[in-house]
């Protein structure tokens, strides 16, 4: 739910945690928690677009906002953490595109915020805390507009150093594969036509610093009805 990093949180969805209180204390523990850096494959896939509007759903930190905000776009950014938006707002006013992201607390399980956009990216939109995954992502998809393109990207299985026995690490933990992504999606054939359904390899680095690989599923989608 947020910018990937090399020692994520694995997702899970059976903790019936506060999820506002969960995220809220998990970036005020730590200066940084993710990365820093844009997703790959979104940068890969916006690089290919005409810039025009974009959603960032759990955007974390803001990376992924702040990159396409500096090539174009104008984003609008939601997460559940009013910690982590003011940091992301702080992060684009230093990178001088503070005024191209609209950065937006909801909790995606009852809001999103309004409008319809070029772009729609979920990137590791997973939690520990109960979330109903596939019911926010078919809501996002709403939000694509005419010609948009709606990219989720996921974890597809767990970092090789991960704690199993944590709540961060569930044993009954959903991954979908892409061709589970596009029938929990289950949108209309005729309204939208499939760009990407694969799986990519990623080198990541555990939190002592450990090297590893880990796979991502990725799904993309252009609404054309």
């Amino acid at each position: 739910m947020h910018n990937e990093t090399d020692d994520a949180v694995v997702p899970g969805h059976r903790h019936a945690y506060d999820a506002e209180q969960y995220w809220e204390t998990r970036y005020r523990e730590a200066e940084q928690l993710w990365s820093g850096n844009p997703n790959p494959v979104l940068v890969d896939v916006a690089a290919r677009l005409e810039p025009g509007t974009a959603l960032d759903l759990g955007c974390g930190d803001g990376s992924d906002a702040i990159w396409l905000a500096g090539r174009g776009w104008q984003v609008t950014s939601a997460d559940i953490s009013a910690t982590a938006l003011a940091r992301a707002a702080d992060r684009a006013a230093t990178a001088g595109v503070g005024g191209a992201v609209d950065w937006q607390r909801h909790d995606l399980t009852r809001t999103l915020p309004d409008g319809r956009f070029d772009l729609v990216s979920a990137q590791f939109l997973h939690s520990p805390v109960a979330f109903p995954r596939e019911t926010v992502l078919r809501s996002a998809a709403e939000h694509v507009a005419p010609g948009g393109t709606l990219l989720v990207v996921g974890h597809l299985e767990l970092p090789p150093w991960a704690d199993h026995h944590g709540p961060e690490h569930d044993p009954e933990l959903y991954l979908p594969t892409p061709e589970e992504v596009l029938a929990d999606l289950d949108l209309p054939a005729a309204q939208w036509r499939t760009e990407r359904a694969d799986v990519v390899a990623r080198q990541v680095r555990g939190p002592e610093g450990q090297p590893g690989t880990t796979t991502d599923s990725v799904v993309a989608l252009v609404r054309v009805g």
